[in-house]
């Protein structure tokens, strides 16, 4: 047998060897959490580092007193998922509603200093958070805005649109302006050949900048912290897990539940955008 033969086996065993490792490694924690979320708290105190319980011990409760309200003895973390979808949803329209003209604009427009203003948007975003809130904060309170999740969102577009636009510049540059000149050749509109020929080409890109600024807006702490502190009807999900994980008398189950409640949104959403993101990147392939 061959050095090469030998060399290639040993390769390809090593090759499954590190994938199970890295498997191993990643999903481990995952699953020990959502191992402590179904366990009651009698259960864990006994044995906490089982991995493998009895599916008779197996109950929803810390779910349960996680997603009920306040009022009920729960954690009220229904009404948190809701603010938080809503912050996110406002943040990711608005981001995409000002990101993609401009990133178009700096993309194909000429104007004297397009390289400069591209630079200032990725500048922008290389910003410390803590330099941009106390600025902003002073000026929601003056609005009146502090306290509302309208205001919460325009922070965050504030923070994402910048890398919106860098990131959805480059693939409108890779776009062949033959495809665009085509279209005025056609008699349609800067804007008319925006929405039918250039957006729907760059739609992988803004599924991925979409998901990329609501998983922003859905984990962001320190803003909402700032912004929504004396609200705790308005407060968004990481803010209920920063108080589930900061108190002692909240048991580690009901942490476990509310940490899985927060996960599993995003990544759900992650599945149906990647579905999403092959089937644009393949639409252009099949000839119709």
């Amino acid at each position: 047998m061959s050095a090469e033969v030998v060399q290639g086996r040993v390769l390809a065993v090593l090759r499954w060897v590190v994938i199970a490792g890295a498997l191993f490694a990643t999903l481990l924690p995952f699953y020990y959490m959502g191992l402590l979320s179904f366990r009651p708290i009698e259960s864990l105190l006994r044995d906490p580092g089982g991995l493998v319980p009895q599916l008779s011990e197996l109950t929803l409760e810390p779910y349960r007193r996680v997603l009920a309200s306040t009022q009920n003895g729960g954690q009220g973390f229904g009404r948190l998922l809701g603010n938080s979808l809503l912050v996110a949803l406002m943040t990711v329209a608005l981001t995409l509603l000002a990101a993609i003209p401009g990133s178009y604009a700096i993309a194909r427009l000429r104007f004297a200093g397009s390289r400069v203003i591209n630079f200032l948007f990725l500048a922008v975003y290389l910003f410390p958070a803590m330099i941009l809130a106390i600025p902003l904060f002073t000026a929601f309170t003056m609005l009146g805005l502090r306290g509302q999740l309208i205001g919460l969102a325009i922070v965050y577009v504030a923070q994402t649109v910048p890398v919106a636009i860098y990131m959805l510049r480059g693939y409108f540059a890779t776009i062949p302006e033959s495809l665009e000149e085509a279209g005025f050749v056609d008699g349609l509109t800067r804007f008319q050949v925006i929405r039918k020929i250039s957006l729907p080409l760059a739609m992988p890109s803004v599924m991925s900048t979409a998901l990329y600024v609501f998983m922003i807006a859905w984990n962001e702490f320190l803003f909402a912290l700032l912004f929504m502190v004396e609200n705790r009807d308005r407060w968004t999900v990481s803010l209920g897990l920063s108080q589930l994980s900061g108190s002692i008398e909240v048991p580690t189950t009901i942490l476990m539940a509310g940490s899985v409640v927060i996960t599993v949104p995003v990544i759900v959403l992650y599945l149906l955008a990647e579905r999403t993101l092959v089937e644009g990147l393949t639409a252009g392939a099949e000839k119709g």
